[in-house]
């Protein structure tokens, strides 16, 4: 009579997993030419992330600009003043947000 408990347990435990296996990160890609700077955002599975919000902090945590990806999950920033030391951050609002910064470009 106990094995019948266990096994639903079991394929409670089967099912939780399987949904955290099907979880998608965000993902982000990001590069410089000449002054500007060029982002192109998604997630681990390949899906867009249409206007999502992607921004440009600086060390001193004042954000600099923000824009949303647009329809084919791009940004594009201006290059911050010379001297000015920041990053690139994306927060798709599930999982953790990832962060470039601006000596990765």
């Amino acid at each position: 009579m106990m094995a019948r408990p266990l096994v639903s347990m079991a394929g409670v435990g089967l099912v939780v997993l399987s949904s955290a296996a099907h979880t998608h990160s965000p993902t982000i890609d990001c590069w410089k030419k000449k002054q500007t700077i060029f982002c192109e955002v998604g997630f681990s599975d390949g899906s867009k992330a249409r206007g999502k919000d992607v921004s440009v902090i600086s060390y001193d945590e004042e954000i600099l600009a923000t824009k949303q990806a647009d329809k084919f999950s791009r940004v594009e920033f201006q290059v911050p003043e010379d001297g000015l030391e920041y990053y690139i951050y994306f927060d798709a609002k599930h999982e953790f947000p990832i962060e470039v910064d601006y000596g990765e470009l």
